[in-house]
């Protein structure tokens, strides 16, 4: 029995030729065989550091506060240009153990809620008639845009003219800065809804009403949500002139005192007080927005 070997010219390869090509890095590309150093592939939000998200959001105003401290404490800052933290805390200690700063907290609030409501009730209601009919646009739209351009703070004498200087015109002054902006917002909501949506509602036969309560009024929340957001930054702006129209209570009548007297302590622990005040409010809007806008899935950030 004899073995015969291919000839030199054949054209099939060598079995270690074809074991080395398959385990080549160069010619392994597109082939069946499985590279021996493969390395796991980490995505990139792994391999960074996870810092708590609300140590993120407080490391800013720890910061300002701590520059603020040095600059007090190096004299950059005097008292009677700005009054240190630690002067700032015991003010506002005072004020809080002498009842004062809670009595014009409350009516401060009972003055933005007033005018709040009033505002809502307005923008809305006029929104309403603007966006959900074309008869409501030629009549309503073009007064609005007009008094919109009108600054609410320039109306203030006329307001006292009208209402006097009691409580109503510091209320028609925070109306009238939260009309404006939910009015704008309410109503490009309306306009913004796809008319597909309203053609697929009539479709399935849905009434007037039936498509502006299941189509129109969601599909325009979002709007109406940061329309109210931003007329609450309104509604405290309006309060910090409507309360230095002769009032005699609220956190703008501490800093029309603290004023007189240079006490610039008093007017940052009143400024300090609207902050947060304005924050709240922005939270309970902001977790209401997110009860009632489940359904709307969006990107909130990586």
């Amino acid at each position: 029995m004899s073995i015969s070997h291919a000839p030199p010219d054949s054209q099939e390869p060598d079995i270690y030729e074809i074991s080395h090509q398959v385990t080549s890095p160069r010619d392994s590309v597109g082939s069946d065989a499985i590279p021996m150093n493969l390395e796991p592939i980490v995505p990139a939000s792994s391999r960074r550091t996870r810092v708590p998200r609300w140590l993120r959001r407080t490391t800013g105003p720890v910061l300002l506060l701590v520059l603020w401290q040095l600059l007090s404490a190096t004299g950059v800052l005097t008292p009677d240009v700005l009054a240190s933290p630690g002067r700032i805390t015991q003010v506002a200690g005072d004020l809080i153990a002498d009842g004062s700063l809670a009595s014009a907290m409350t009516t401060s609030l009972q003055r933005v809620a007033g005018g709040l409501l009033l505002g809502t009730i307005t923008g809305t209601g006029l929104a309403l008639v603007s966006g959900l009919f074309r008869v409501g646009e030629d009549i309503v739209d073009a007064p609005v845009q007009m008094l919109r351009t009108v600054p609410f703070v320039g109306l203030i004498p006329l307001f006292i003219i009208w209402f006097g200087i009691g409580e109503a015109p510091k209320i028609a002054i925070i109306t009238l800065g939260v009309t404006f902006p939910l009015y704008l917002n309410v109503y490009a909501g309306i306009r913004g809804v796809d008319s597909q949506l309203i053609e697929a509602g009539e479709s399935l036969g849905l009434s007037r009403w039936g498509l502006v309560r299941h189509v129109i009024l969601p599909g325009a929340l979002p709007g109406a949500m940061t329309g109210l957001r931003y007329s609450l930054g309104i509604a405290w702006l309006a309060l910090v002139f409507a309360e230095q129209v002769n009032a005699d209570s609220g956190i703008g009548f501490l800093m029309v005192q603290a004023r007189d007297f240079l006490r610039t302590d008093v007017i940052v622990v009143c400024l300090i007080v609207y902050a947060f005040l304005g924050l709240l409010a922005d939270f309970i809007v902001r977790t209401l927005e997110r009860l009632l806008l489940q359904w709307r899935p969006t990107f909130t950030g990586r």
